[in-house]
């Protein structure tokens, strides 16, 4: 397999990348340092490029603050807009493919059907604006590229719902949680093991994909799960967004068309409680 080298290390896919490929037995395949990685460094990432010579450059670098975005707006264009363009030209010069993670949040999610690849683009908060333009920026810039849309990531590692939720639940004995946003939570370890399955399979079909666990759920019903799993004893109750105001909007309904990834790389998808009870598994460990 091609030298893998994976930009944004440290954060949560970056993590599990590193975890998933000891696994699999992967190793020519490079962490490097954050400073030896800066996503805003233009010419940094080109002589790291042009040092390490990978057939594949997986990005899993990204400003992800959603509501702080809106008040960090240039910060947030500069890392994934600016940020993925660097890094797409610093592949087309090298001749590395470039895999792009982006989110569900490019999506105005005012419709309840399973949003496809090819479904128009409508982001309704500065993170989703600056994803997809980040997006937009490698498709332009590099025809070596695979963009995985992903939607509401946890893992054992860095922080997220999950974690916050079996925080909050040692904590208190009651929580108000969104029922009325609908998606899918995504292991980090199984959006890991999808990139591994991409880019062993030697397969030339570029393009943006999407890429989630199995199934619907809504924030309430995740959190209910996520206590039911961990057999944590809270009151969980059901509100509507408006209930709970925050700076950005959200999507009311992300769930995104798996269909493209199954076919092209015959991906098996898990169901998302079952990743959700292996995730805990680990958390327990």
């Amino acid at each position: 397999m091609s030298k893998i080298l994976v930009i944004g290390a440290g954060g949560q896919l970056g993590q599990c990348l590193k975890v998933v490929a000891e696994r699999r037995g992967i190793t020519e395949i490079v962490f490097p340092a954050e400073q030896d990685a800066n996503i805003l460094n233009e010419s940094g990432l080109n002589d790291l490029l042009a040092k390490e010579q990978p057939g594949f450059v997986i990005n899993c670098a990204a400003y992800t603050a959603v509501d702080k975005a809106e008040d960090e707006a240039d910060l947030s264009k500069s890392i994934n807009e600016m940020g993925a363009a660097y890094l797409a030209s610093g592949c087309l010069a090298n001749g590395a493919t470039l895999i792009h993670v982006s989110t569900d949040f490019v999506f105005e999610g005012n419709d309840v059907k399973l949003l496809k690849e090819d479904d128009e683009a409508k982001p309704i908060n500065v993170y989703g604006v600056t994803k997809l333009d980040g997006e937009k920026a490698v498709a332009s810039i590099l025809p070596a590229h695979f963009i995985i849309r992903t939607s509401w990531l946890y893992s054992e590692y860095a922080n997220n719902f999950v974690k916050t939720m079996l925080k909050l639940g040692a904590e208190r004995d009651e929580l108000n949680i969104i029922a009325d946003q609908v998606g899918t939570p995504t292991y980090a370890i199984d959006l890991a093991n999808a990139i591994y399955d991409i880019i062993e399979s030697g397969e030339t079909s570029y393009g943006i994909y999407h890429y989630s666990n199995e199934g619907v759920t809504s924030w309430f019903d995740f959190a209910k799960a996520i206590f039911d799993v961990s057999q944590t004893q809270v009151k969980v109750n059901p509100i509507p967004g408006s209930a709970y105001p925050t700076k950005a909007l959200r999507p009311a309904f992300s769930v995104m068309d798996k269909t493209k990834i199954k076919e092209t790389f015959n991906i098996e998808i898990p169901y998302w409680r079952d990743s959700l009870v292996a995730c805990i598994k680990q958390i327990n460990k």
